[in-house]
C-alpha cells in the first residue's frame, strides 16, 4: 500500500527501528511503510511452532527486508533482544479483543501491562532514541465530552481498557522517572485490510461479501473510523517529529460514525442493501458498552502536521477489495471473539 502522505518527514533513511506485534493488522502496515522508507526493521512476531509471522506473510517484499525475531513481550530477554540497538521501538504487540478480556483479564493484563514493562525495562537499559507506545481510545469509556481531547478523563469501562490505560501511565512514568524518551499513540478504531473479524468493519464486510444476513450486536455505538493507512502514517510522524516526544497523541479523523451508518457505507461498496439481524452473543454488558468515541486530533496536528486524509466510504471500498479477494481466509459464520 502505498503512503497516503508523502508530505510528512519519514524517521531517517537507515534507522534502526523495532517493531511488537509486527505480523498483527496495523504492526505489518507499519513495517511495509518503513521497509519502504529505507529504515532496517528489526520485527518481533508471536512465536509459534509452525514458524507463523502473520499478516507479514503477505508482503514478500516486506518479510525479506525485515530480521524477524520470534518471541513474546513477556518475557523481559526477547524485550531485550529487540531494543538492543534501536533507534526507535513501535509497542504494537497487545491482546485487544474486549470480549475477550470479560473472560480472561489475568491473560489481558499479562501482555498488555507486564509485557508493557519489560520492554520499557529494555528500551530504557538500551537507551532507545525513542518509544512510541500504542494506546487505545477505549481508554476513555463513553465520551463525557465531546470531542475528546487527550484531557478527557479516563474511565475504562472493560479490562481490556483498563490493561491499556495502565500500560500507558507506566510508560510514561519512565519517561519521568528516566528520561527515557517516549511518546504515546492513541488510535481511535483503525480498519482497512488484514483486520480480523474481532473488529465491527470487517465483521460487517465479511458477513456482507458471503451473502449476509449481517449479524451484529448494538447498532448504536459512535466511533470515530481510522483508515489503517492514515493510522501508520500518524505513528511514523509521531516517531520523526522531535514536538511529539512526552506527549500524548490521538489519531482520528474527528468525525463519528455509528454502527448502523457502518452497514449502510458497506452496503454501497457493495451494490446492496443489507439485511441485519441481532445477535444476543454480540452485545457487550451494559455498563461495559462505549457509546461513543470522537476525536480531537488537533495536538497531532500541531506537533506533526498529520491529519487523516482517508474518507469512510474511500476505505470501505479498499477494505471491501481486499477482503472480496482473500474471503476463503475468514469463516463469516462465526463470532470471533
Amino acid at each position: 500500500m502505498p503512503s497516503d502522505h508523502p508530505d510528512l518527514p519519514p524517521i531517517p533513511p537507515g534507522s534502526r527501528v523495532a517493531v511488537t506485534g509486527a505480523g498483527g493488522f496495523i504492526g505489518s502496515h507499519l513495517c511495509d511503510a518503513l521497509v519502504r522508507a529505507g529504515n532496517e526493521v528489526r520485527a518481533m512476531v508471536e512465536y509459534d511452532s509452525d514458524g507463523s509471522v502473520g499478516w507479514l506473510a503477505d508482503s514478500p517484499e516486506t518479510l525479506a527486508a525485515v530480521e524477524v525475531q520470534a518471541g513474546d513481550v513477556r518475557d523481559p530477554e526477547a524485550c531485550r533482544r529487540l531494543a538492543e540497538g534501536a533507534d526507535v521501538v513501535f509497542h504494537l504487540a497487545a491482546l485487544i479483543a474486549i470480549p475477550y478480556s470479560y473472560g480472561n483479564p489475568t491473560a489481558v493484563f499479562g501482555v498488555n501491562l507486564d509485557g508493557t514493562l519489560n520492554l520499557a525495562l529494555a528500551c530504557r537499559d538500551a537507551g532507545v532514541g525513542r518509544l512510541v507506545h500504542t494506546s487505545t481510545s477505549e481508554v476513555y469509556g463513553t465520551a463525557q465530552q465531546v470531542p475528546i481531547t487527550e484531557d478527557h478523563p479516563i474511565h475504562a469501562q472493560s479490562p481490556y481498557a483498563a490493561s491499556k490505560a495502565a500500560a500507558d501511565q507506566l510508560v510514561m512514568s519512565f519517561r519521568d522517572s528516566y528520561e527515557m524518551p517516549a511518546t504515546i499513540v492513541r488510535p481511535f478504531n483503525t480498519y482497512g485490510p488484514r483486520q480480523s473479524m474481532r473488529a465491527v468493519l470487517p465483521t460487517i464486510v465479511v458477513q456482507a461479501l458471503a451473502g449476509g444476513p449481517v449479524r451484529l450486536g448494538s447498532l448504536d455505538p459512535r466511533r470515530d473510523m481510522t483508515f489503517v493507512g492514515d493510522t501508520v502514517a500518524g505513528f511514523i510522524a509521531a516517531a520523526a517529529s522531535p514536538e511529539a516526544e512526552g506527549l500524548t497523541l490521538q489519531l482520528g479523523t474527528g468525525t463519528d460514525h455509528s454502527v448502523g451508518e457502518m452497514v449502510a457505507a458497506v452496503g454501497r461498496a457493495v451494490g446492496r442493501e443489507l439485511e441485519v439481524v441481532t445477535d444476543p452473543d454480540r452485545i457487550r454488558p451494559a455498563a461495559s458498552e462505549v457509546m461513543r468515541l470522537i476525536s480531537d486530533p488537533s495536538r497531532m496536528r500541531a506537533a506533526t502536521g498529520w491529519r487523516a486524509e482517508t474518507t469512510l466510504d474511500e476505505g470501505i471500498a479498499r477494505m471491501t477489495e481486499w477482503v472480496g479477494a482473500n474471503l476463503d481466509r475468514f469463516r463469516p459464520d462465526e463470532y470471533a471473539i
